[in-house]
């Protein structure tokens, strides 16, 4: 029962992580998929890799795996490893610098990907086309970060004390 229910929470979280991709997809560069990520690595740390990579399946499937999707691979892996070394902080104007600063980085960690198939030149030339983007990926990262970080926090705390009570 206690894996099962793991299994179902990490498959709501990635639900939730697709549904709220797809809803802002019309604004550029405009996401909740990082401050989700880095929630949940706080709250649901044994279930982020799960949820994340079910996600990034799920995505893949519905979008196609193009060369646009495996740089994601890695990407949400070092989001949340930088959210675990920085998981004892309790200031929301922490969390919402570093959601905003990897928004900004977003485009140079996508062009290290790029860089292998276009060469290093192909690889600075994506990054600084897209550096317009990375400012409005950064503070659209930061300003969500600021404003929902706490009450998204404490919705996920809910799910967690209803779906995984013996993890408390």
């Amino acid at each position: 029962m206690k894996k099962t229910r793991g299994i179902v929470v990490a498959a709501f979280l990635a639900a939730v992580l697709a549904a709220s991709k797809y809803a802002l997809d019309g604004l550029p560069n405009i996401e909740l998929v990082s401050l989700l990520i880095i929630l949940y690595t706080l709250e649901f740390p044994s279930l982020v890799f799960p949820a994340v990579y079910t996600y990034l399946l799920v995505y893949g499937l519905l979008n196609g795996f193009g060369l646009w999707w495996f740089p994601q691979l890695y990407i949400w892996a070092l989001l949340i490893l930088l959210a675990r070394f920085a998981r004892e902080n309790r200031s929301v104007l922490l969390w919402a610098l570093l959601s905003g600063i990897f928004g900004l980085c977003y485009g140079a960690l996508y062009a290290v990907a790029h860089a292998f198939v276009a060469g290093p030149a192909g690889g600075v030339a994506y990054w600084v086309a897209g550096i317009p983007f990375d400012f409005v990926h950064g503070a659209g990262n930061f300003a969500a970060a600021l404003v929902l970080f706490s009450p998204l926090r404490r919705c996920l705390q809910r799910v967690k004390r209803a779906a995984l009570p013996h993890a408390l």
